[in-house]
């Protein structure tokens, strides 16, 4: 843990720069009542200009309420010096790596001597389980101050060219995990290449990632994750109670439940937590958020509310392969190693429908895209884009990506664009002139150079054909579930859904001799399949999680059974 304290530079930094507001309380002032109560279990320490309280890339630091004095935060302390952040009288410092133990993304270094009150984390969230105000106010704030870290780009620099694929992976795999971090593209910044000349990068070698930690070439998901500290740490148990694979709504729910009740419980996920529900801009109608709450916010209290009751937290870890094994399921994982539990939950969701298109490939990634999150906002801002699909996902993608597009088409195979989508929803698209809604329309041809231009888009009643100019395609056309890596061992229906409960035929009951599977429970005893993998389910947020806190009750029957 870093205690803080450390010599830096001499001269403070962030003068003529104001002490930054709340803004929505990502920045509060804590009260005289609250410090106190904070006071009560820490520590009072004296600082000096120039002392560094933690450093970009540390794997832990402490909490830090000034008192008085002042302390910037900073990016490239020592090199760089771009103050992100000045911190004043009754602030706290911090942000959302403190809760998740990942590495600190900026430096905190004080700027005007003074009086601050130091706490381990481990001894704030003792605190703040007991104190519901202080608690609210710390997670809110350090919510929001994810958000304004990616709203300004502050963190590591990823260099590559916007065509290339792995250059799209990094970045989903950043902007999925939201980690704060910069973009800088090789076609069109010209920073780009200074900065690979100072490193001693080859264009040729990108895209690369820029770190406190060095640079890292062309990096696999689970090499950026090792620098960013993301996920569990230490080697996983030998056996688990409980596997959770997949980390969406339901996943999450699950193993929240499972390690609540006692369950030593294991969750993987192969890119990030969260699953779909998180790429979503606004979920309007989840119980108890009568004015809605984006899809990253909600799964990422679901995540920190996991691993507080103990679940473990693991990515990325892609299943690959299923085994039973002596009373136990072994999961193998594409690094080749494997999971091994006495049951095992199945929330690996559904993967996103392409379009009948030929030469699709060319273009996903650099031009067609099955998200719409802050990432893809910055590739298409000023640019005109098509949304493909009459649901609520397109609908949500319509309305976020129309406050950055030059222009935002919805293109629906009918003419009825209530038909499957919700009715707030509609109104709003309807109530926004940024959006034009194209019905009878489906995507024929895509064209371009090394980027998508335009997109032939045909009228399904008449056939007649026509161009609309488009660098982004978003596809929101359904999904299909994620079960290759299930085919042969557990039943599916004709869509390979997975069947669970009444749904599985006796034939495909060999392992249940002594009666009929649980609902929710497989072909398999023991294995569970919740949320959008499972034929038959609700495709909604709400029943995924309640699916996944139901398996679990499930799951404790399976293992009293023997």
């Amino acid at each position: 843990m870093q205690q803080g304290g450390r010599a830096g530079m001499s001269e403070p930094l962030g003068f003529g720069i104001e002490e930054t507001e709340n803004r929505n309380g990502a920045f509060p002032r804590l009260d005289d009542q609250q410090r106190e109560r904070l006071r009560a279990v820490g520590t009072v320490r004296r600082v000096q200009a120039g002392e560094v309280l933690y450093s970009e890339g540390d794997a832990g630091y402490d909490f830090f309420l000034i008192e008085s004095g002042a302390v910037a935060v900073v990016q490239g302390y020592g090199s760089e010096n771009r103050v992100i952040i000045v911190f004043g009288a009754h602030h706290f410092l911090g942000e959302l790596s403190l809760l998740t133990g990942s590495r600190a993304p900026l430096t905190a270094v004080v700027r005007d001597p003074g009086e601050l009150i130091q706490i381990p984390v481990e001894t704030l969230v003792r605190a703040a389980e007991g104190d519901e105000e202080l608690s609210n106010i710390i997670l809110h704030a350090y919510l929001s101050r994810r958000s304004i870290l990616i709203e300004v780009e502050a963190g590591v620099k990823l260099i590559g060219s916007r065509y290339s694929l792995d250059t799209r992976r990094l970045r989903e795999f950043l902007a999925r995990n939201r980690v704060p971090y910069k973009w800088m593209d090789l076609e069109t910044d010209a920073e780009a290449d200074i900065l690979l000349r100072t490193l001693g990068v080859q264009p040729s070698e990108t895209p690369v990632v820029v770190g406190v930690a060095g640079v890292l070439r062309n990096p696999s998901n689970g090499e950026l994750a090792a620098m960013l500290g993301l996920g569990a740490s230490g080697a996983p148990p030998q056996m688990c109670d409980l596997v959770v694979v997949g980390g969406g709504p339901a996943g999450l729910s699950a193993a929240l439940y499972g390690a609540s009740e006692g369950l030593d419980t294991q969750a993987i996920d192969a890119i990030a937590f969260g699953g779909q529900a998180s790429t979503s801009s606004r979920i309007e109608n989840y119980l108890g958020f009568p004015t809605g709450i984006s899809g990253s916010e909600l799964t990422e209290r679901a995540r920190l509310q996991a691993s507080r009751f103990g679940a473990r937290l693991v990515m990325p870890a892609e299943a690959v392969g299923f085994a039973r094994e002596d009373g136990h399921y072994a999961i193998r994982l594409a690094d080749g190693e494997s999971v091994n539990g006495r049951t095992v939950i199945v929330a690996t969701g559904a993967q996103y429908r392409k379009l009948d298109v030929a030469g699709l490939e060319r273009y996903e990634g650099v031009g067609v895209y099955y998200a719409a999150t802050q990432a893809e906002a910055q590739v298409c801002a000023g640019d005109p884009v098509l949304i493909v699909g009459g649901g609520n996902s397109a609908g949500q993608a319509a309305m976020f990506l129309s406050e950055h597009a030059a222009s935002c088409r919805l293109l629906i195979r009918g003419g009825d664009l209530g038909k499957s989508m919700s009715r707030y929803l509609v109104e709003e698209i309807e109530a926004n002139e940024r959006v034009e809604v194209v019905t009878y329309a489906e995507i024929a041809e895509l064209s371009g150079g090394a980027g998508l231009e335009m997109a032939v888009v045909r009228d399904t009643r008449t056939g007649a054909r026509s161009e609309m100019a488009a660098t982004a395609v978003f596809v929101f056309i359904g999904a299909s579930p994620h079960t290759d890596w299930l085919r042969g061992d557990v039943a599916m229906d004709e869509d390979c859904f997975l069947l669970t409960g009444r749904d599985v035929e006796d034939s495909d009951l060999p392992s249940y001799a002594d009666g009929r599977p649980f609902f929710l429970e497989t072909s398999q005893p023991g294995v569970f399949a919740v949320g959008d993998v499972r034929s038959g389910s609700i495709k909604r947020v709400a029943s995924a999680v309640g699916e996944g806190s139901m398996a679990v009750r499930l799951v404790h029957q399976r293992l009293a059974s023997g």
